[in-house]
């Protein structure tokens, strides 16, 4: 394991088990402006990285004012960016399945493109430095809610909460076999498929096991819905 990967693969995992006691951050700023230079910057930042001079290059000599908050601002707004975009690619699905939602979704959030993936890759390198591990969580669970939203997913309440969490543990996984192995595209649909199945396999034992100590059954994290 290189330490680059290494470094990412812990944040991440951190990340992922602090969801459980995280709150919904609050909503990023959002403006077309700083749309367009994350775009122009994200499309060199596997070569140039997430450095304001890279930014200044491609987006203008006073795009750094747009976020004062340096690289961590920016992945952090890029990542919300991205998630906008998967919503919005989302917004005609007619699949009717909830699962297959999710997976859609995912691979939307995901793609098999070369230039994101890069631009990822060196991303959470910004953002699993310990002045970015606040934005890496808040990212995460941004991520998580939108795959929700994008899902046409109308939870509430502790069912709500129990799929955001169970997402996030998949969306982990997902993400880190992505930035390493995510070059092709069926081998990462395969991948996705595997992980929601499990999370199916596991909801439907404990299910079984729990069914006669429960007053009423829960719904699985990701049954089958219209």
């Amino acid at each position: 394991m290189s330490g680059w990967s290494g470094k990412v693969q812990q944040a991440v995992s951190l990340a992922v088990a602090g969801l459980a006691t995280s709150s919904m951050p609050a909503a990023i700023e959002r403006d077309p402006v700083r749309d367009t230079a994350l775009k122009k910057l994200a499309s060199v930042a596997g070569e140039r990285g997430w450095s304001l001079a890279a930014l200044r290059d491609v987006a203008g000599p006073e795009a750094d004012l747009l976020f004062p908050g340096g690289p961590v601002e920016m992945v952090e707004a890029w990542s919300d960016l991205c998630d906008r975009d998967m919503i919005a690619a989302m917004a005609d699905t007619e699949e009717p399945r909830l699962s297959q939602r999710v997976k859609q979704a995912l691979l939307l959030r995901l793609p098999v493109d070369p230039a994101m993936r890069s631009g990822a890759k060196t991303g959470f390198g910004v953002l699993a430095a310990p002045c970015g591990r606040g934005a890496l969580r808040r990212s995460l669970m941004r991520t998580v809610n939108a795959i929700w939203q994008a899902a046409q997913d109308d939870s509430s309440g502790m069912t709500y909460m129990t799929k955001r969490l169970t997402l996030g543990t998949v969306y982990g996984a997902t993400l880190l076999y992505w930035l390493s192995r995510g070059q092709n595209e069926a081998d990462l649909a395969a991948f996705v498929e595997r992980r929601l199945a499990g999370v199916l396999r596991l909801g439907r034992l404990k299910a079984r096991l729990t069914g006669g100590l429960q007053p009423a059954r829960q719904p699985e994290p990701y049954a089958t819905s219209a």
